[in-house]
């Protein structure tokens, strides 16, 4: 099987990358194993002017002029063009190869050449027609771009070697709803209880679909379980008791339904240093991770300080020439956060002045993405808004960034994605969710519903 799951070809396909893939992912050209892979001199053309400037694809367009340089070594400029042999670190042998594509003719009949996705396009034409029957492949994320080749006859493709999942409705919601009573499903169980906590090791009769670590199990009669261990069809479940998590408080804020208070207990476990609270707009993830910050920095001082982050489409280019400081600029980006306070202090008297005496007392810190790169936060809250705005990585090196005793809270909503050439099943918050699916101190929940407003509750669901 190839990167893209089908039966692997018999004679090697050279595959064209297009540059939004390899800003998608920098080691793009190193996943097609035994295949040929180029690159249009018109992509490395885009990549020398992304490559510095205040771009958050800036690093990646470095990243990836540093791997073509690597794999091309000394070869000289036939060997560039006929293909280098791409050298596998993990066995340290050769296996498919670099090209750069340059265009033949400058008489060739096409796309005009006033945008650059047309002179890719032509390229790729041109290389079809001497390829000598190889299969020629363009690998773009720009679906206009893919419509564009296949009326020009060349085949196209999306890149696909970090979607995990087709379908976004196969994603984990963190939870397993049951109709009846879950204990119906039982043919064996064994109770413990000790330091508080009630243990249950359970046989099924029918075993629930895909479950994971950290997934909560709910029924129709009130029963939450917390999966704790995965064995056969035995399973090790933490009794959660349903009062008391729905009267869990943060920073004067109580959950408002289940999957809420299943939201809020895993923000403020000591020991879940990852939280994916993904969900309709208004469905309460910003003002549940904000309340659970504030609570563990300024009552029970667990984290030192909050650094808040968010993708934003022109953020790029805007925030270089915004006056002020680096809070300054970041903050029309991360108004959520600023709007949230005000709701959570709504019932003061003076809820202006709570806001600004809130923001003097607690240590949060708005941090644009540019900026994150290559710093280490110890001790900290870190909580990314809109992530499904993110690639998967970018996801990565936002959420390494995290150090000895801190904490990533993670918030999307993937029917909003702006960024261009990103899907919901490209997402980066996609990618999280799936990744992280089996991490012991890691939850994933999907909050429903729209509890913001009664107007907001019936335009998510009929506009």
């Amino acid at each position: 099987m190839d990167d893209y799951g089908r039966p692997r070809a018999t004679q090697p396909t050279l595959y064209v990358l297009d540059t939004n893939v390899l800003l998608h992912d920098p080691n793009a050209l190193l996943n097609f194993e035994e295949h040929q892979v180029a690159i249009p001199m018109t992509v490395l053309e885009e990549l020398d002017k992304l490559k510095s400037g205040k771009h958050s694809v800036a690093a990646e367009c470095r990243q990836v002029i540093r791997l073509i340089d690597k794999v091309l070594g000394n070869a000289t400029p036939e060997q560039v063009e006929l293909g280098v042999p791409i050298k596998r670190e993990a066995t340290g042998e050769f296996c498919g190869s670099l090209s750069i594509l340059m265009s033949k003719g400058a008489d060739c009949k096409g796309l005009p050449e006033d945008l650059n996705d047309n002179k890719i396009i032509n390229q790729v034409v041109e290389l079809q027609q001497r390829s000598g029957g190889v299969p020629v492949v363009l690998v773009t994320n720009d679906i206009n771009m893919r419509l564009k080749a296949r009326a020009c006859g060349v085949a196209s493709e999306d890149y696909q070697t970090d979607k995990l999942v087709d379908d976004v409705g196969q994603l984990s919601r963190g939870y397993h709803s049951l109709s009846g009573a879950f204990w119906d499903r039982v043919s064996k169980v064994e109770t413990q209880q000790g330091h508080g906590r009630t243990w249950h090791r359970v046989q099924l009769i029918d075993n629930l679909p895909a479950v994971h670590l950290n997934e909560f199990i709910l029924d129709e009669q009130g029963f939450v379980g917390w999966i704790k261990g995965i064995e056969d069809d035995e399973l090790l479940l933490l009794d959660m008791h349903q009062e008391p998590l729905m009267h869990q408080e943060a920073w004067g804020l109580r959950p408002r339904d289940i999957h809420q208070a299943l939201a809020l207990f895993a923000l403020l476990d000591p020991d879940i240093h990852l939280v994916n609270l993904s969900g309709a707009a208004g469905s309460g993830k910003t003002i549940l991770a904000l309340a659970a910050a504030i609570e563990q920095t300024v009552v029970s001082k667990r984290y030192r300080r909050i650094i808040a982050t968010r993708s934003v489409q022109g953020l790029d280019e805007d925030i270089g020439f915004l006056p002020g400081t680096e809070a300054e600029k970041m903050e029309p980006w991360l108004g959520a956060i600023t709007d949230n306070l005000e709701a959570l202090h709504m019932d003061d008297e003076n809820t202006h002045g709570s806001v600004d005496y809130i923001l003097q007392k607690v240590p949060l810190q708005f941090k644009s993405l540019n900026y994150i790169r290559g710093r280490s936060f110890q001790q900290s809250l870190i909580l990314i808004d809109e992530c499904q705005n993110l690639t998967p990585h970018q996801m990565k090196t936002i959420i390494t960034r995290a150090g000895t005793g801190s904490k990533v809270v993670c918030l999307g909503n993937l029917a909003q994605i702006d960024t261009p050439y990103l899907s919901a099943t490209s997402s980066g918050l996609t990618y999280l969710t799936e990744r992280f699916k089996d991490f012991p101190h890691g939850v994933h929940v999907t909050l429903q519903g729209v509890p913001r407003s009664v107007l907001a509750e019936y335009a998510e669901a009929n506009m």
